[in-house]
Parts: C-alpha cells; sequence; structure tokens
C-alpha cells in the first residue's frame, strides 16, 4: 500500500540560499516606508531623548573623574610625553590639552549612543514587529518563547562586549586609519548582534532563529555595517535606532517568512 504524498514543514537542517543584496536591498528600501509612518516618526523620540539623557548624565557625573584619570594615565605615556615636550619647546600647544577631553569624549558619547540602541532593541522593537506585522507579515504567527528574557540579555551583553572592546581599542586610535575601522567595525557589531535578535524572537521558535541566524549570518552583518556607515554622519544619531530596528525587522521577518513556506514532500511505500 502506498502512502499519499503529504506536505510537512521544512527540515530545518535543509540547505538554503539567503535572500542576498537583494533582500537587503528589498529591506532598507521598506524600511524607509515604514519610517516615514507617523507612529514611527513618533518611536523616534524615546530612544533618542533617553541616549541624550543618557549622554548629559555620563558628562555630568563622569566627566570629572574619567579626565582626572586620563590625565594621570597620559603622564606615564612616554611617547605622549615626549611629543607634548616639543610642541611645547617649539611654542605650540600642550598635546595633552586637547588629547585628554577629546578620549573622554571618544569614551563617553558611544557609551550614550549604545544605551540608546538597546532601548531601541528592547522597547522599541516590540512597537516595530507590531507595526510592520500587521501591514506586511500577516502570515508570519508568533511563535517565539520568553521574548522579553532574551531581548534584555542580549542587550545586556552585547552593551557590556561594545563598551569593554571599544575602550580596549582606543589606542589603535593612534594609528591610522584605525579610527575609523574601529568605529565601523564596533558599530556594526552593535548594530547587527543587538537588533538581529530582536528583529526574530516575538516570532520564530528557537530551532528557526537557529537556523535563521546561521543562513543569514553574513545578511545581518551587512546590514550592521550599512548602518554603521550611516552611523558616521552625526544626523543620522537621531533616527537610527529605530531606522535601525526596522530594516532589521523587515529583513528577519521576510527571511522567516520565506523560511516556513520551504516544504518537502515524502513518499513513504509501505508494503
Amino acid at each position: 500500500m502506498t502512502r499519499p504524498s503529504s506536505s510537512v514543514p521544512a527540515r530545518l537542517g535543509a540547505p538554503a540560499p539567503s535572500a542576498g543584496m537583494a533582500g537587503i536591498a528589498r529591506a532598507f528600501k521598506r524600511a524607509t516606508v515604514s519610517q516615514c509612518h507617523p507612529s514611527m516618526l513618533f518611536a523616534v523620540l524615546l530612544p533618542f531623548l533617553i541616549a541624550l539623557a543618557g549622554g548629559i548624565l555620563l558628562l555630568w557625573f563622569g566627566w570629572a573623574p574619567l579626565t582626572g584619570w586620563l590625565r594621570d594615565e597620559a603622564s606615564q605615556w612616554h611617547v605622549i610625553n615626549s611629543v607634548d615636550d616639543w610642541l611645547i619647546s617649539v611654542g605650540l600647544f600642550s598635546l595633552k590639552v586637547y588629547l585628554v577631553p577629546v578620549l573622554a569624549a571618544a569614551i563617553l558619547l558611544p557609551l550614550s549612543g549604545i544605551l540608546g540602541l538597546a532601548i531601541a532593541a528592547v522597547f522599541v522593537m516590540p512597537l516595530v514587529l507590531r507595526h510592520v506585522g500587521e501591514r506586511e507579515y500577516k502570515t508570519v504567527a508568533p511563535r517565539g518563547r520568553h521574548a522579553t528574557a532574551v531581548s534584555v540579555w542580549n542587550a545586556l551583553w552585547v552593551s557590556l562586549a561594545f563598551g569593554v572592546g571599544w575602550v580596549l581599542t582606543l589606542p589603535l586610535w593612534l594609528v591610522p586609519p584605525m579610527a575609523l575601522l574601529l568605529h565601523i567595525f564596533w558599530w556594526a557589531f552593535a548594530f547587527s548582534r543587538m537588533m538581529r535578535i530582536d528583529a526574530i524572537v516575538e516570532h520564530a521558535t528557537p530551532a528557526e532563529r537557529e537556523l535563521l541566524l546561521r543562513r543569514h549570518n553574513m545578511g545581518f552583518w551587512s546590514l550592521g555595517f550599512i548602518c554603521a556607515l550611516i552611523n558616521l554622519l552625526p544626523p543620522a544619531w537621531i533616527f537610527l535606532p529605530v531606522f535601525s530596528a526596522l530594516v532589521f525587522a523587515h529583513y528577519g521577518l521576510d527571511a522567516l517568512q520565506r523560511l516556513r513556506q520551504e516544504t518537502v514532500i515524502d513518499v513513504i511505500d509501505v508494503s
């Protein structure tokens, strides 16, 4: 007896091509349209205001102790002391006078930025998913588990890794062009690692999430890289946390939708 063929969900280990550059371009196009919606324009204010408040508090309470510590550390750097003495001897300026405030700003301002991104990931992303899900991904049912806990944990470890990595690699900024390259790398890391989980955690099962992250790893990193390039422009700091959430949401939900559409046909012969 032959059992009729039936369609069942795709095996999660089955290989399949990623969306490629077309999927990345589609995500940015859809995100731009979504960003123009009044509710998404209003959502821009939350992470921006929190990042701004966080930046003010960090500067208010952290500036004096941080600059004092940096000044003490800089006094022990032989290269800095040599250059500083030479500049003063030729009647120019003291390098330490400008170097310490620049280093302090380079530490504190990115910390306020990662705070705004974390707020967008944890608190704004659910609004983003609800907005785009009701309009463009109605067939993608939410099947995630412990979404809030996963999102908070992901935001915490990414923020910590970003902060530690940023500070530890600051000395490399003195080597051209490492300042630009490290800036792009760490923000690409922050955007991709922070947003890719939150974009799919509410809708994808743990098994689906694992497969999507593996299959579209380069795609998520590409999104983070592009967002990091946009982040080089200071005006983008206002809208980028929410816009990046929209980009990753469109990319992640589109990938999940295509994953669930994949089917296999098993034909079982029973004698």
